[in-house]
């Protein structure tokens, strides 16, 4: 289709025109909406729309170039010495006037696309002949100009060294950076071919502090900022530790009293079993995209995107069918997107595409057509419709600035007929408030009940009762099995072999000591609880004595002895099933267990840490807590301030375009 056109340009210069004209257009669409009129800084509201519109005239000349199969860094666009030549300018003429735009503003693009074709193709040919790769290195927002820049490097050099490489050239402490590429935190101890870095490929800084020129300024300043940074780095390794414990924890058996925990549980709240062999990743994968989620919360989108990425790594690490049936990795797709804008580095996700088609092929097997399976689980899709706004919003945004206006435009309406049926009135939310609930309560309850008051009060009102039930039977299960681990335990079984058991015998403490008592092999299921591996150097002579009476070889029974740690039942059991020996495999263990390990001269040092790593971990794991929010639904409410700025902003761009081609 023939893009449509007008003599008003997509990148105009910056003069109260068109500052007025963004805030007329803006307040006319909020007016629409029966909303308040939206604030927007006057200075960043043209600077991002002079960044959006040079991108989307960018994107919309370089699909021109394809089309007419135009190659800049060659004859006639690029002489012999490589300078611009003069069907350049006859070239943009020809564009300028198909897009109806200013003929030096595509001129100067145009020069750069041209410029940067030639760079990329001599870096090619040096790369061909030398080995040494180029990398796109994108800088944090706060640096205005030249935010894109080329770096060569060879790629033995570990990340370490690509680290120090680039806070040198671009003038960072090293310490206080994180480089991102293909989607993942550079590793510093590896080398940068073992991870996977090509020649080419798109480097993303993330910056913990502001500038030293800045921070110079001022050595108070400066001395705060640092120590920011390096708050902000301990609070990422903490961030990890807390969830490398809770996720340990649960593999383990803890007193759901005393003991904090994760626990993974559907869409009404109730506990789910998760195979063991992904148990670990998936709690691991939520709890990194929590983590994420706070940090978006609270603006800190450079601490954020690496969570994002690492939840991402854990999810991975889970099997296609369960990724197919929970929306968390929906909203993970989406959750990465965003926070990729809000950097101001889209650009840089090279599948910000695929990770939203993605999203919106999860949202539909999750959700059912139509959102069929979500109303017959909850009886409702209004809260949900915020994930879709939200998927239509960056689809509408990832398509402008790739040139595509009328799908962009689609999308973008779409995001904005979802904002006009997600819109809540103020004093409705304040109205719920008065009866006890919470804002967020109220905002949940209100999109569950289309805008009715009094259904959401009883709507907020079932919920918490419901959950409450939930709770209260989770934990009282919890208990049950905690019991029952403790009655297996007490009768020489490890919290492994009895954990294993109850598992296939889903709880029932009767049938999980039959599977214990057929299945020998697991009675020497290790564990790390220290009550329950205690190796004894060497039977008591009384306890040899008790199964040699009942008929078993002294060898055999010391052995037995040896591998159920002085238990006579377990021994008596184990040989009376195997003809008064021990199996093969027990045998080996038995071998293990007669060498007592030797007290290590550091055992009292470690002793003496042994309080101090606790209260670390314990401060990790509250920290994690925190973060963890309360409400199951944390997810899906939104104030929607945000976006409705992105919707009016872009829908705004889209117009621009659409008037343009109008009057053509």
């Amino acid at each position: 289709m023939k893009e449509r056109s007008s003599r008003t340009p997509l990148v105009r210069q910056t003069d109260p025109a068109q500052t007025a004209g963004l805030l007329d257009f803006t307040q006319r669409w909020a007016e629409c909406c029966g909303r308040r009129r939206i604030s927007i800084d006057l200075v960043d509201a043209v600077t991002d729309a002079r960044m959006a519109q040079k991108e989307y005239l960018q994107a919309k000349l370089t699909q021109f170039l394809r089309e007419d199969r135009i190659q800049l860094w060659k004859p006639p666009y690029t002489d012999e010495n490589k300078e611009v030549g003069l069907a350049l300018k006859d070239l943009a003429k020809k564009y300028s006037d198909k897009l109806e735009c200013c003929e030096n503003e595509v001129e100067k693009i145009m020069e750069e696309i041209r410029c940067k074709a030639i760079e990329r193709g001599t870096g090619n040919e040096h790369y061909k002949t030398t080995g040494i790769a180029t990398i796109e290195v994108f800088l944090p927002p706060r640096v205005r100009k030249d935010r894109k820049n080329r770096l060569e490097t060879r790629l033995h050099i570990t990340g370490r060294e690509l680290r120090s490489k680039i806070a040198e050239t671009f003038g960072f402490q090293e310490s206080y950076i994180k480089i991102v590429i293909n989607k993942k935190q550079l590793q510093l101890g590896r080398t940068l071919e073992e991870q996977g870095v090509t020649h080419n490929v798109k480097a993303m800084v993330l910056e913990l502090k502001q500038s030293e020129e800045d921070t110079r300024k001022n050595v108070q300043v400066e001395e705060d900022e640092q120590n920011e940074a390096k708050l902000k780095e301990k609070r990422i390794q903490r961030t990890k530790r807390g969830l490398e414990i809770l996720a340990e924890r649960a593999e383990m058996v803890v007193d759901p009293e005393t003991t904090p925990y994760l626990d993974i549980a559907n869409q009404t709240g109730r506990s789910i079993r998760i195979p063991p062999s992904e148990r670990k990743a998936l709690v691991l994968a939520m709890g990194y995209h929590e983590k994420g989620r706070a940090f978006l919360k609270r603006k800190e989108y450079g601490i954020a995107l690496p969570c994002l990425l690492d939840a991402d790594r854990y999810f991975c690490e889970c099997c296609p069918e369960l990724l197919d049936t929970v929306d968390n990795y929906a909203v993970l797709q989406l959750d990465i997107v965003w926070c990729y804008f809000r950097l101001g580095q889209l650009e840089c996700l090279d599948d910000a595409e695929k990770k939203l088609n993605l999203a919106q092929k999860c949202f539909k097997n999750c959700y059912g057509e139509n959102h069929q399976r979500l109303v017959h689980i909850k009886g409702n899709c209004g809260k949900e419709k915020i994930l879709f706004l939200r998927l239509y919003l960056l689809q509408g945004i990832r398509n402008y600035l790739s040139g595509n206006g009328e799908v962009a435009c689609d999308y973008l309406s779409k995001a904005h007929q979802l904002f006009k049926e997600l819109y809540i009135d103020p004093t409705k939310v304040d109205n719920l408030l008065q009866l006890g609930f919470t804002a967020q309560e109220a905002r949940l309850g209100l999109r569950a009940c289309d805008g009715n008051v009094d259904h959401a009060a009883a709507h907020i009102t079932n919920r918490r009762e419901e959950l409450a039930q939930i709770r209260k039977e989770e934990k009282e299960k919890k208990r049950r099995r905690l019991e029952n681990i403790n009655s297996l335990k007490g009768m020489g079984y490890s919290t492994h072999a009895a954990r294993q058991a109850l598992h296939q015998a889903s709880g029932n403490l009767d049938e999980a000591l039959k599977i214990l008592v057929s299945n020998p092999q697991m009675w020497w299921l290790n564990d790390s609880d220290p009550q329950t591996n205690n190796c004894q150097e060497s039977p008591s002579q009384e306890s040899i004595n008790q199964l040699v009476y009942m008929g078993f070889e002294a060898v055999a029974a010391e052995a037995a002895l040896r591998v159920f740690r002085g238990n006579v039942q377990l021994a008596a059991q184990t040989l009376a099933h195997n003809g008064g020996s021990l199996p093969p495999d027990l045998q080996f263990s038995a071998e293990d267990s007669s060498s007592t390990p030797s007290t290590s001269p550091s055992d009292s040092a470690a002793a003496s840490s042994a309080s101090t790593d606790e209260d670390m971990e314990t401060e990790a794991v509250n920290e994690i807590l925190e973060d963890i929010p309360e409400h199951e639904e944390d997810y899906l409410d939104s104030t929607l301030e945000d976006e409705e700025i992105l919707i009016a902003e872009y829908l705004c761009y889209v117009e621009n375009i659409k008037s343009a081609t109008k009057k053509n």
